[in-house]
C-alpha cells in the first residue's frame, strides 16, 4: 500500500508540473500585448540587420554623392531634363484621383497614349542612333586600322630598302694586281 501512495504522489508530482507549464502557456496566449511587443520587437530588429546590409556605409555614400554632385555640375541641363522626365514618369505611374477623373480624365488618357507613343518612338530612335554610331564606329575603327597598317608597310619598306641599300654600296677593296711579268 505504501509502494502504491508513492506511485500516487508522483503522478500528483507530474500531473502538478504538466498543469503548471499549462497554465503559463494559457497566461503566455491571455497576454496579447506582451506577445505584440515580442512580436514587433523581433521584427524591428529582422528589418534593421537587412537594412543594415543593404545600406551603404558612410564612404561610399560621400563618394556616390560626390560622383553625383561633380556630374551634375558637368551637366546641368541634362540633371534638369533627366528630372523633368523622372517626374513626368511618376506622374503617369502614380494613380489618378477619382476628382482628376472626372475633370481631365480622356484628356489624362489621351496624354498618357501620346506619351507612351512618343516614348516608343524615342526608344526606337535611340536604338536606331545607336546602331548607326556603332557601325559608324566599326567602319572608322577599320579604316584607322587599314591606314594604319599601310602606313606601318611603307615604313618597314623604307627602312629595308635603306638597309639593303646601305649594304648593296660598293666596298672598295684592294684587289691584287698581276704583274705582267710574272
Amino acid at each position: 500500500m505504501a509502494q502504491r501512495s508513492d506511485e500516487i504522489e508522483a503522478e500528483i508530482e507530474v500531473t502538478r508540473q504538466h498543469m503548471g507549464a499549462t497554465v503559463d502557456a494559457l497566461a503566455y496566449k491571455a497576454d496579447v500585448p506582451s506577445r505584440t511587443k515580442e512580436w514587433l520587437g523581433e521584427k524591428k530588429e529582422a528589418v534593421a540587420s537587412k537594412v543594415s546590409d543593404v545600406s551603404p556605409n558612410r564612404r561610399t555614400l560621400e563618394r556616390r554623392m560626390s560622383v553625383l554632385k561633380g556630374g551634375a555640375e558637368r551637366n546641368p541641363l541634362g540633371l534638369a531634363i533627366g528630372g523633368a522626365a523622372v517626374g513626368f514618369i511618376v506622374g503617369l505611374l502614380t494613380p489618378s484621383t477619382r476628382m482628376e477623373d472626372e475633370r481631365i480624365g480622356p484628356l489624362a488618357d489621351q496624354v498618357k497614349s501620346t506619351a507612351t507613343e512618343v516614348g516608343h518612338d524615342a526608344l526606337e530612335r535611340g536604338k536606331q542612333v545607336a546602331q548607326e554610331t556603332g557601325e559608324t564606329a566599326i567602319e572608322t575603327a577599320k579604316e584607322r586600322a587599314t591606314e594604319e597598317s599601310q602606313d606601318l608597310a611603307s615604313n618597314l619598306q623604307e627602312r629595308a630598302q635603306g638597309s639593303v641599300s646601305t649594304r648593296s654600296e660598293p666596298e672598295t677593296v684592294a684587289t691584287p694586281t698581276r704583274d705582267p711579268s710574272q
